[in-house]
């Protein structure tokens, strides 16, 4: 059972401030605040965008497959997480898990036209559907509704979050072409505010724990 509405509210706007609400408005700019952008604070400025690079001669040395296997999985992690996105903006039943998903969704999608040019530089096909796991999961909150519904979406969201998390850190250590390891690094912090976000809206609902790392 969701705790007040009021209550709920005032977490989610602090977080908000934090987060998802402080997306950029500048074309190119990055995820969370939109693809690219590092975290907003008083004395930062905006990151440049990620350099879209030479794209007529696709990059498919050995050395590079680490770095096709992370933009696969991102692409793909980001069609599923746009659906759930626009599904919660339709079914969710209290404000905050509509805002955020419609966030996300918005997010994502931008995110995915960010990555489109150095995917296509290394030879990747962008995904057109979510992962088996995520159509799973977003074929179980078709079927739900009400604080079910928000309970189900915050559980899923939280255990993308965790497993992207996990990718952009690693990728950031050891990606051999240097705008994939920009990519991550630039969006790994926004990754883990979005996680921060999730874990108050679980609070706020009564969400029981039920990460990727408690798995």
């Amino acid at each position: 059972m969701a705790l007040s509405r009021p209550r709920t509210g005032i977490i989610f706007t602090a977080a908000l401030a934090f987060g998802v609400a402080a997306l950029a408005q500048q074309p190119g700019a990055g995820m969370p605040n939109s693809p690219g952008q590092q975290p907003n604070t008083p004395n930062s400025q905006p990151s440049p965008s990620y350099p879209g690079g030479d794209t007529t001669s696709p990059t498919t040395s050995p050395q590079t497959y680490g770095d096709q296997s992370f933009l696969r999985k991102t692409m793909e992690s980001s069609v599923g997480q746009v659906q759930m996105g626009q599904l919660a903006a339709q079914k969710g039943s209290s404000d905050d898990v509509k805002m955020f998903g419609q966030k996300m969704a918005d997010i994502h999608q931008q995110l995915t036209t960010q990555l489109k040019p150095i995917a296509q530089k290394l030879g990747v096909t962008e995904p057109k559907n979510p992962s088996k796991k995520d159509k799973e999961e977003i074929d179980k909150m078709q079927a739900l509704s009400g604080p079910d519904f928000d309970t189900a979406f915050i559980q899923a969201m939280m255990r993308d979050q965790e497993t992207d998390l996990k990718g952009f850190k690693n990728e950031a250590q050891s990606a051999q072409d240097p705008t994939v390891q920009q990519v991550a690094k630039i969006d790994e912090p926004v990754l883990s505010q979005h996680l921060q976000i999730l874990q108050k809206m679980a609070q706020s609902h009564n969400v029981p724990a039920n990460s990727e790392s408690q798995k």
